[in-house]
């Protein structure tokens, strides 16, 4: 009985890491995600923009495989107090990612739009926005891969930082587009990409808060929240 007892408890463990590794996998490819998709706005690359849009699908097979796992792992062990969050958790940040990810996506298929385009000042900024917004996710995988609450409050009290970020954006473009009419068109495709990155922002945030319940079992405290212009 110890032997299989002990057999069960290496499975599971087994079991609980392939999990992380799915995850960490999900959060590597949605972050270099929105990182080619701020290098294709950039350097106006279609080719590399269509690239981001066709590998998304990647991301989508992780977050079933990483579901199907959990949903075994919760059915079969039946994990209990904090192995039980963290599988719970690992099956809602693997959603979030997944979102995350589209964010990315929905980036990459406006940078066509800007072909033709003169520039525009606050498209030299956005991709400083991109970089803030990809970091808070990779430090969100590793607070989760660490279990660690500390790193899943950091990613939690940057929040705040993108918002504020996102607000100047915002009304540098709509300075941009009452001051020409002829930069409404692609000032409207840089709020909606900025917008993009600000939920990219949000969603980390949720990560960090996910991790921070699955690793304490207690709640943050309810966060302020930036106060958006276009909200």
């Amino acid at each position: 009985m110890p032997s299989n007892t002990g057999h069960t408890v290496k499975a599971f463990d087994e079991e609980l890491g392939q999990l992380r590794a799915l995850i960490s996998e999900m959060g590597g490819l949605a972050e270099q995600a929105i990182n080619q998709a701020m290098q294709a706005l950039t350097r106006r690359d279609n080719d590399a923009a269509m690239r981001v849009v066709e590998n998304d699908h990647r991301i989508d097979a992780l977050e079933m495989e990483v579901e199907r796992l959990a949903v075994r792992l919760i059915a079969l062990r039946a994990p209990m107090a904090d192995d039980l969050r963290e599988v719970v958790a690992a099956m809602k940040i693997a959603g979030v990612v997944e979102r995350i990810g589209d964010y990315a996506k929905n980036i990459a298929k406006r940078v066509p739009q800007f072909a033709e385009a003169k520039d525009i000042g606050p498209l030299a900024i956005l991709p400083e926005m991109g970089k803030m917004a990809s970091e808070m996710v990779r430090t969100a995988l590793d607070a989760f891969a660490a279990r660690s609450p500390e790193q899943a409050q950091a990613v939690v009290a940057r929040d705040t930082a993108l918002d504020t970020f996102y607000n100047s954006v915002f009304r540098a473009l709509l300075t941009y587009m009452m001051e020409n009419p002829h930069n409404i068109t692609p000032c409207a495709h840089l709020l909606f990409m900025a917008k993009n990155l600000e939920r990219v922002g949000d969603h980390a945030t949720n990560i960090g808060e996910m991790v921070y319940f699955a690793a304490t079992g207690a709640h943050l405290a309810e966060r302020v929240r930036g106060g958006d212009l276009d909200d």
